[in-house]
């Protein structure tokens, strides 16, 4: 099956028809030029609303993370972002996001990856994709396992969110902005640049 043919699926998967609040939109963007591939957790709604990934404040604080524009994120084909869950799961009474139903990796995960032969860095966004993709190497939490971003490497590299909700961990956390933030731009820099 080539990348088009699972694709095409992907965007007309209804598997969460009425379970979810909203009619389901799955939101990815990878070819078979993805090099540099960020798994989130699920898109938000405001990336819902727009179909584009990251299309949000989270999306302004990984662009800086990662040293981009805005139109090489969304332009540059070495960058690919396809998230555990494809559609936005809705928003729970707390007013945060729902976490990423499993369905979705379960039933899109190996057969999407299958097919992005060129990818040499994959960046694990929030702790569901970091479970997902680690299993039991994710340690006891996210920080554990951000602490622990050098063993992932050079394939992987742990992230936090960038949601304003981890504000207050990244002011908890300044070493993740100081040591793993700068190596992430440099590392997508050169890969960019080839």
């Amino acid at each position: 099956m080539s990348l088009e043919a699972v694709l095409a699926e992907i965007r007309a998967c209804r598997a969460c028809a009425g379970e979810l609040p909203h009619e389901p939109r799955p939101v990815v963007q990878v070819s078979t030029a993805t090099r540099i591939l960020i798994c989130g957790q699920a898109p938000g709604r405001l990336v819902h609303e727009s179909g584009l990934p990251f299309d949000d404040p989270s999306g302004v604080r990984l662009r800086s993370w990662l040293g981009v524009d805005r139109a090489t994120f969304y332009d540059h084909p070495a960058i690919g972002v396809a998230a555990q869950a494809f559609c936005f799961p809705g928003t729970d009474p707390a007013g945060g996001d729902y976490p990423p139903p499993p369905r979705c990796a379960a039933l899109w995960r190996r057969r999407l990856l299958a097919e992005l032969p060129n990818v040499e860095l994959t960046l694990l966004v929030g702790r569901p994709a970091q479970l997902w993709a680690l299993g039991k190497r994710a340690g006891g939490s996210m920080t554990d396992t951000i602490r622990a971003w050098q063993a992932f490497l050079p394939d992987v590299i742990v992230l936090p969110h960038p949601s304003w909700r981890n504000s207050a961990w990244l002011k908890r956390n300044p070493w993740f902005e100081a040591e793993v933030a700068p190596y992430l731009s440099q590392r997508v820099s050169l890969i960019l640049a080839r």
